[in-house]
């Protein structure tokens, strides 16, 4: 058996200083994403792990697994870590949190370089889209499971977001709505099937295109607003009876800014959100329930059989959505 490749090796084979190497693999962001990738493929040629994590990993492996994910930008994450911690129970394992700037960012040093610094043995990552060169290394290198996201190589818990805005617009076409707006945050994903493009699309395809229009707002307290001056304010020759929002803080900032102008809910505009947060059953908000806290549960029973199991095909397990009507939801007045 081969002697596993050193960091000297790593840095003989990148032309570039020890001091560089180490400088990728543990402090990445200070190292140009050029250099770090270099430097990162030829550790994964050489299968490079650093030489305290492979005895760790020889023994019975570190005992702690990462969860990245959006928590200061989505407090719904909150809750799926909640539900992760509940599944870890007393065994022992450490759950090491890093919070990620936005769901729509790309490119992660961090989610680059956690596969070669062996100091965690599995990994959980939520709502954060993976490009494929970082998805490939985590598949050869480090246990993932994806929470809210797919790639075909790696296992993943996930909703049908595009069945949710069915539902939503099932569920509107029922109460008589004919013009809906549909309100999302701005993104800034290379993906085209985000979740919030994957609800608008299945909420377009049970009204027909013409019956729904978007529009995007600030990730601020004063968004709802936005909407209304849009919509509901001036002259607007497009009046719609329903907003559905993405997510139910946006739903809920809808929802007080329709009051404050005036506006009956939901005689003269129904509003709906999605994940069910607690503060939408406290304010009366219709919306689509996301079952938050059992994906982090069986994000952590897939990871416990990848980390036990390394040749394990990916597996993909979908959760149900349900429709939870409330008060704000109601018959549209027919225009």
């Amino acid at each position: 058996m081969s002697n596993p490749a050193t960091i000297y090796e790593v840095a003989s084979r990148a032309g570039v200083s020890i001091s560089t190497v180490s400088l990728a693999i543990n402090h990445p962001s200070r190292v140009s994403a050029k250099t770090r990738a270099h430097v990162l493929q030829v550790a994964d040629e050489l299968g490079f792990v650093p030489k305290e994590r492979a005895i760790a990993r020889a023994k019975a492996g570190v005992g702690r697994i990462a969860m990245v994910a959006p928590f200061s930008s989505y407090p719904s994450f909150a809750e799926r870590m909640a539900g992760a911690l509940e599944a870890l129970g007393q065994d022992g394992t450490q759950l090491v949190v890093f919070d990620h700037e936005d769901i729509a960012t790309s490119d992660s040093p961090l989610l680059e370089t956690l596969p070669v610094r062996g100091h965690v043995d599995g990994l959980i990552i939520m709502g954060i889209p993976l490009q494929d060169a970082a998805a490939e290394r985590l598949a050869t290198r480090l246990p993932t499971v994806l929470i809210d996201q797919k790639h075909p190589l790696l296992s993943s818990v996930w909703v049908d977001d595009f069945g949710g805005g069915q539902l939503v617009g099932a569920r509107l076409v029922a109460g008589g709505h004919r013009r809906v707006v549909f309100v999302r945050e701005t993104e800034t994903s290379f993906l085209d099937d985000s979740p919030a493009q994957q609800r608008v699309d299945g909420l377009r395809s049970v009204l027909g295109a013409d019956a729904v229009r978007e529009i995007t707002v600030s990730r601020t307290p004063s968004a709802g607003r936005e909407v209304v001056d849009a919509y509901w304010r001036g002259d607007s020759d497009w009046v719609p009876t329903a907003a559905f929002a993405h997510r139910d803080l946006v739903a809920l900032s809808v929802l007080g800014a329709a009051r404050e102008a005036g506006l009956h809910v939901p005689s003269d505009v129904s509003v709906i959100g999605f994940d069910d947060d607690d503060a939408a059953a406290a304010l009366d908000l219709s919306t689509v329930a996301n079952p938050l806290r059992e994906s982090g549960r069986q994000a952590i029973r897939l990871l416990r059989d990848l980390i036990a199991h390394p040749d394990t095909a990916p597996t993909q397990v979908e959760l149900p959505l349900m429709f939870r009507a409330r008060g704000s939801s109601g018959a549209a007045v027919q225009a």
